[in-house]
């Protein structure tokens, strides 16, 4: 039997505990760092399968790291399992944290045959807060030479662009006064936040392609004749890069501080969370999975087309510029419906996408063997 039919056959073996456990994730949606209850269900899965677990990994609650082997090539699969506010698991993170402790379930099987040390790395809270970013200040990618994972999509793509994100929290000040009788004694914080948002929309005209900002508004007032003495938002601010990144936010920051100039109202900013970088794929890696993907069924005729690719931004990316990484978007059912969308969220349950958490665990852990076997690519990570 060769290593790939025996990592399809533990694989196989596992399948209803694998479905079981996307499931499970998908019903119990918690957000960033509050994932105890998914965090735990893929802990104890990975254990339950013969791994050596450790919790509380990097002094996160809900990060955990799984291990089996002690191979010279060192290879580390991303589960992610938070969910979003009000939508749940509308980027399906259930299906991402079953096929990436697929994928470590059937490297395992094949391990010791090919010298390999293979790892689960639970991570938390990539929807707004960087759980990546936390492992890897923690020194927890230090000693891994690739890193892959699989996101769930529309469409079949080998990888997305992967934008640079500043998140960050705007709070304008000012002061409560009657809005009829006497308005002008009152400084008006949601005039502040208007002003700012005015001058966004204008910006936008010469914003450079890659550049994007968007938010909303948290709060702001509390009665319609009282004039806002206070006015929050949220807003996320996206390039290319990190150094194009830079340039924007202090472009958007002249927007916000055009609010304050404009009405009196005191201006606060705060970083929401952690900076996800831009992304860099391995292409060596990424010809690997492309091969594993297309011997499952699927295609890439959008990527051979030329099709632009999708815009994202995930912490993922922070790790592609540690160690060599990929984050392939695999193709599930949709109907129409987009990642983020209610929608998304119900097609992240279905019979497809249960097969595409199988499909996915299998093109990761093929890609895997097809880089422990391949001499030059595996001299490559390991020197």
């Amino acid at each position: 039997m060769s290593t790939r039919d025996t990592a399809r056959s533990a694989i196989d073996s596992s399948r209803e505990a694998l479905v079981a456990l996307s499931h499970f994730v998908h019903a119990h949606p918690e957000t960033n760092y509050e994932e105890f209850v998914s965090s735990a269900a893929v802990a104890d899965a990975a254990e339950k399968a013969g791994f050596t677990v450790e919790r509380n990994a990097g002094g996160l609650p809900t990060a955990f790291r799984a291990t089996k082997g002690t191979g010279s090539l060192h290879i580390v699969f991303c589960a992610e399992y938070d969910a979003l506010p009000d939508v749940g698991h509308a980027c399906g993170h259930n299906i991402i944290a079953a096929s990436s402790l697929g994928a470590a379930i059937g490297v395992a099987a094949v391990a010791n045959e090919l010298d390999i040390r293979v790892t689960l790395l639970g991570t938390p809270a990539e929807e707004g807060g960087g759980g990546k970013i936390d492992l890897i200040a923690a020194g927890y990618f230090k000693d891994e030479h690739v890193a892959m994972m699989i996101h769930p999509w529309p469409s079949e793509r080998l990888e997305a662009t992967c934008l640079a994100v500043d998140a960050i929290t705007v709070t304008y000040t000012g002061k409560e006064a009657h809005a009829s009788a006497a308005p002008w004694e009152g400084v008006n914080a949601l005039d502040a936040l208007n002003v700012a948002q005015v001058a966004i929309g204008f910006m936008r005209q010469q914003l450079r392609p890659g550049d994007q900002v968007h938010g909303h508004v948290l709060a702001s007032g509390s009665a319609a004749n009282i004039i806002p003495s206070s006015a929050s938002a949220d807003f996320m601010i996206r390039s290319l890069n990190n150094e194009s990144l830079d340039a924007l936010r202090a472009r958007v920051i002249a927007c916000f501080e055009a609010g304050a100039t404009a009405t009196g109202a005191k201006l606060a900013i705060t970083d929401k969370f952690q900076r996800f970088s831009h992304m860099v794929s391995h292409r060596g890696v990424l010809a690997h999975y492309r091969h594993a993907a297309e011997a499952l069924g699927r295609n890439f005729d959008l990527d051979d087309e030329g099709t632009a690719l999708p815009t994202i931004s995930t912490d993922m990316a922070n790790v592609s510029l540690e160690l060599p990484s990929i984050h392939p978007l695999l193709m599930i059912p949709t109907n129409g419906a987009v990642n983020h969308q209610p929608e998304f969220t119900a097609a992240c349950k279905t019979p497809e996408a249960d097969h595409a958490v199988v499909d996915g665990a299998m093109a990761l852990a093929w890609t895997a063997i097809g880089v422990a076997e391949d001499a030059s690519l595996r001299q490559e990570l390991t020197k």
